[in-house]
């Protein structure tokens, strides 16, 4: 059981107000992830190293893209299951551009962001007229750009080779230390905080959430913020997509499979609720690395993947039912 932080302590609480709020929603996954640094540390030395700690928030960036889209969603009520196969189409599409077809670098990933731009509006139309779950769309369209992956690059990986400028974009170093995709993806956190926090659109997407009937009778066009939503995670997925086709110099229609739900256990874990109405940047940040380090040590102790893929499973039964008993449990005051 979480404690909740007294702000009355502190003549100041008006600065650390925010940090409380932070620490008491998420006090119970932050002092799970402290706990598990604190255990890893000591038992295999590998864990805190610089590179491995590079290695974890390369890895954290990647989900952190997809987690960031997929959980304005969950706030809606709804769901995205595209990011995995969007990572591979876009990626193959701007590396296709480029290898065969010769396009501009510049040119190329604008086309692979305009492809996530109007994969997720059209998600996004489909469920607010047409009324389909976004558990049928999304999925639907998920099947639709695995394929399309798989066209694009005739079945088979497409190595880069005319381009040695396009790997830098996942492989460069900001002040020869920091991965670029650690800075891009902190940027990503950023401009969804203020988005939430501070923009009207956010309150509309807490609203709809929240109760969409209700929200629809306050003025709010729900249907064109269910579409502002869905478009922005499928250009989140696709610009997840062209870093990671830079990182690996390739395009690779069989990558990130089941990468979405890595995202969704991510946001899911870090406080957003299945149910819709609330979430947080903050909270899906310490999602996405606690889920993150799990995976990492069990790279580092040589736990098989297999059992990876269990564990977070299990992780999101636990979170979803947290969530219910807590909703539940405010229901029944």
């Amino acid at each position: 059981m979480n404690k909740k932080i007294d702000l009355s302590k502190y003549d100041d609480h008006k600065v650390l107000g925010p940090i409380a709020r932070y620490l008491n929603a998420n006090l119970g996954i932050l002092g799970a992830f402290i706990a598990l640094c604190v255990v890893l540390t000591i038992a295999t030395d590998s864990f805190m190293t610089l590179n491995n700690w590079l290695t974890i928030l390369r890895t954290i960036s990647t989900t952190g893209f997809l987690a960031l889209g997929v959980m304005l969603t969950i706030m809606l009520g709804g769901i995205d299951l595209i990011a995995g196969a969007m990572i591979a189409c876009s990626g193959c599409l701007v590396v296709v551009c480029m290898e065969r077809f010769g396009i501009p670098m510049i040119v190329a990933i604008i086309i692979g962001l305009v492809l996530g731009l109007i994969v997720g509006a059209i998600n996004g139309t489909i469920i607010a007229y047409a009324g389909i779950h976004p558990f049928v769309v999304t999925l639907a369209m998920q099947s639709i750009l695995r394929g399309a992956a798989y066209l694009i690059a005739n079945g088979q990986p497409v190595p880069l080779y005319s381009n040695t400028t396009f790997p830098k974009i996942g492989t460069g170093l900001a002040f020869g230390v920091v991965p670029y995709p650690i800075i891009y993806m902190l940027i990503f956190f950023f401009l969804q905080y203020m988005l939430l926090n501070k923009t009207k659109l956010g309150r509309y997407i807490y609203a709809v959430g929240g109760n969409e009937t209700a929200a629809q009778f306050s003025g709010i066009n729900i249907k064109k913020v269910k579409i502002i939503v869905w478009t922005i995670s499928g250009f989140l997925a696709s610009f997840a997509g062209i870093v990671l086709s830079a990182r690996l110099a390739s395009g690779q229609p069989s990558t990130s499979i089941g990468a979405e739900t890595d995202a969704i256990a991510g946001c899911v874990l870090g406080g957003t609720s299945m149910y819709g109405g609330y979430g947080s940047v903050l909270g899906t940040i310490l999602g996405c690395a606690l889920m993150e380090t799990i995976s990492n040590a069990m790279v580092l102790l040589h736990v098989s993947v297999y059992w990876q893929k269990i564990t977070i499973g299990i992780i999101m039964v636990a979170a979803v039912g947290i969530d219910t008993f807590r909703l539940k449990k405010i229901a029944s005051k």
